[in-house]
């Protein structure tokens, strides 16, 4: 019979992942993105996509190894572009949608926000990170320390474990943004946070060094 037994994970292998990524993944956009997704659903539908987002990353990260380092930079770049505008626009709508809105009615609106279906808040979580995080520096570094590693499992639960850490605060701190801070305002946050994440994109394509 074939075996069956799931591989061992190497402790040291995977905490060289962990930590550096954990590192790198919190003042990024990553983070931001996933604020502002879990403000808006519900943060555990968030997470779920954000997650689930991430552990295919970092698969395709530690399989293809070091091949990700010659993927199309420019086209990553434009099409994560596209999607933070859209985002943009959709909040900076919705935020102007709800000015003459009194208590009850805002938090009649954000309870919808928050009765959105979870598969089609989990889903569109998903598209969100994994468009952004594509080829991004974490993904990156996975593939460059699966490529030098013998244990390329280990450092896929590393890297993974990082990225849903990364993800579970910024869910957190979202569901107590969304919690305490009127709609309206919590929307034109997210309008900006995005309309400045498709800045950075836009320079991305442009050949302009940015910190993300």
């Amino acid at each position: 019979m074939p075996d069956l037994s799931l591989p061992a994970v190497d402790l040291a292998v995977a905490l060289s992942a962990f930590v550096p990524l954990l590192l790198l993944e919190l003042p990024d956009k990553t983070f931001v993105a996933t604020l502002v997704l879990s403000s808006r659903f519900r943060p555990l539908a968030a997470w779920v996509g954000v997650g689930l987002a991430f552990g295919v990353q970092c698969a395709i990260a530690v399989a293809a190894g070091g091949l990700l380092s010659r993927l199309p930079e420019t086209l990553v770049a434009a099409a994560a572009t596209v999607l933070f505008l859209v985002g943009a626009v959709v909040l900076y709508r919705d935020a102007r949608q709800g000015e003459g809105m009194d208590e009850e009615e805002a938090a009649e609106a954000a309870a919808a926000d928050r009765r959105t279906p979870f598969l089609r808040a989990a889903t569109t979580s998903f598209l969100v990170l994994f468009v952004a995080e594509w080829g991004d520096l974490s993904q990156l570094f996975t593939a460059g320390l699966a490529a030098r590693s013998a244990d390329p499992v280990s450092v896929f639960v590393g890297s993974w474990a990082a990225l849903l850490c990364v993800a579970g605060l910024a869910a957190t701190l979202g569901a107590t943004l969304a919690s305490r801070l009127p709609l309206r305002a919590v929307r034109m946050t997210g309008a900006v946070v995005c309309l400045l994440l498709a800045v950075l994109s836009g320079l991305q394509v442009a050949g302009v060094a940015v910190p993300f």
